[in-house]
């Protein structure tokens, strides 16, 4: 009776183990299937992604070439820029520095910069979570004021960026293929072979590198040493848990920052994230730390961010993030990633918020592919329409990147001289008053409003949108201010 009993143990057992390889194949074939459509979408020459769970690589994958002219295929010796994932290291330094006592996250910015130039009442922990600017420690607008931290690393250590990134983390991680990114002659010296860089313009061209780094920008990596790199922060390798734990919560309500990553919730899950984005270049870091998965993707041309609106600090507006996490996460199998617009009316989910998330991301990607693809126009708004006929209320979950959304479809028709675009012109001015309403000095949305009235030949309205960018206190030049001032300019 034991031995029976045992055996029946042991089948049972196997069958379990069978039906999870099962599943994990299951994962692993639609991930890799909606991988190579996104590819062909965004016109990516080469992706190399990366999942790993409780500390083991269960996926990896390079798709592509990393040099279109020899057909070079990527594989793991091929490094990519980064980009903005170097604030994850520089997150890292500065709370190193913290735990000895070096710095304080309180200190104001100014004593670290050789003249003052921002608010006394701006702190390192301020810059460090991307709210210095506006009402100081109230909202997020990521912004390049980042880059001073390198000021802060550098006095307070009395040493290089360079030589502190080298000592505290490359060399004890022994990531012998992440550096610095300094510049061309670098390359060949170091005999590195990076992945040639692309931009989609009218078709696949090639692109640039962009030399220099600061605390901001500028590390050169690949998917193994990222790997390790993920797991010395899981198993507080390089900072205390303390320190990690702070790091990646959000510096207060409704921002979705922490200090040098990304925090935000989505159904009751925390996700920790991060990416990266050159004209040329594109990366991808989500961490999923109650289940102990992360995903890693890098891409050489900027398309794998650069429609999702990322800088807004939302992840899932990213359908590379979405397919890890309907795969990974919420098991959606049930699910496609990219909706048929004449199978949208039909489509039923048992999990609706992640459906109308998914669909609004599809939308986002087809309204940036318009610039290439005029008829893409046309299926973002048909997205949208089904998106606002099953879920009506959409002030409820109107945010930036809808407004952009809905924006950058008048923009497209507009430039492409198809005629006014006035669809959805309802839903833009009760999004723009709302989003006001809450964050009144926006630059985002009143560069927004600001084009769409003079879209409509309302220069009154046009002219308090733009002036309320000029006159905003405590805001860094960036886009949004030339183009307000160009605007004046032009109106005066």
């Amino acid at each position: 009776m034991k031995l029976a009993f045992r055996l029946i143990i042991f089948l049972l057992f196997i069958s379990s183990c069978s039906r999870k390889d099962e599943n994990q194949n299951k994962k692993t074939e639609k991930f890799t299937a909606e991988l190579l459509e996104l590819k062909e979408y965004f016109q990516i020459p080469g992706l190399a992604i990366s999942v790993e769970e409780n500390g083991e690589n269960i996926y990896q994958k390079y798709i592509g070439v990393s040099d279109l002219e020899k057909q070079t295929k990527l594989d793991a010796t091929t490094v990519f820029p980064i980009a903005s994932i170097t604030k994850i290291f520089s997150g890292v330094l500065i709370m190193k520095l913290v735990e000895q006592e070096k710095i304080s996250l309180e200190d104001p910015i100014n004593k670290y910069l050789s003249k003052p130039i921002l608010g006394d009442s701006i702190l390192i922990k301020h810059v460090l979570s991307h709210t210095s600017q506006g009402k100081v420690g109230t909202a997020f607008y990521y912004s390049s004021r980042f880059g001073l931290l390198t000021n802060v690393i550098e006095r307070a250590s009395d040493k290089s960026f360079a030589n502190v990134l080298n000592e505290e983390i490359l060399m004890p991680l022994k990531l012998r293929n992440t550096f610095l990114l300094k510049d061309s002659t670098q390359i060949v010296k170091e005999k590195r072979l990076i992945a040639k860089p692309y931009i989609l313009d009218k078709g696949v061209e090639n692109g640039f590198i962009d030399f220099g780094y600061s605390s901001s920008a500028g590390i050169v990596s690949n998917l193994e040493d990222l790997a390790i790199f993920n797991r010395a922060l899981d198993t507080n390798k390089l900072i205390s848990k303390k320190s990690k734990d702070l790091m990646f919560s959000s510096f207060s309500t409704d921002v979705p920052y922490g200090y040098g990553i990304f925090n935000q919730k989505f159904e009751s899950l925390n996700m920790m994230w991060a990416y990266g984005q050159y004209d040329c270049y594109s990366s991808l870091l989500l961490k999923i730390p109650s289940k102990n998965i992360s995903l890693t993707i890098l891409a050489n041309n900027n398309l794998l961010s650069d429609p999702a609106r990322l800088i807004y600090g939302d992840v899932t507006s990213s359908l590379f993030a979405m397919s890890f996490l309907k795969n990974y996460i919420f098991q959606l199998d049930e699910m496609d990633l990219f909706q048929k617009q004449h199978s949208l009316a039909k489509s039923h989910s048992s999990n609706k918020e992640f459906y109308r998330k998914k669909i609004l991301a599809q939308a986002l990607a087809e309204s940036y592919m318009a610039r290439y693809e005029p008829k893409k126009l046309q299926s973002s708004e048909e997205l949208l329409n089904i998106v606002f006929s099953e879920y009506p209320d959409y002030l409820q979950y109107a945010d930036l990147n809808l407004l952009h959304n809905l924006s950058f479809l008048k923009d497209v028709a507009f430039y492409m001289e198809l005629g006014e675009f006035n669809t959805f012109d309802t839903q833009i001015v009760n999004i723009g008053e709302k989003l006001l309403k809450k964050e009144p000095e926006n630059p985002y949305v009143h560069s927004y409003m600001g084009t769409y009235y003079t879209r409509k030949g309302d220069n009154d309205k046009a002219k308090y949108h733009f002036e309320s960018i000029i006159n905003a206190k405590n805001f860094s030049e960036n886009w949004y201010t030339k183009e307000a001032q160009n605007w004046l300019n032009l109106h005066d």
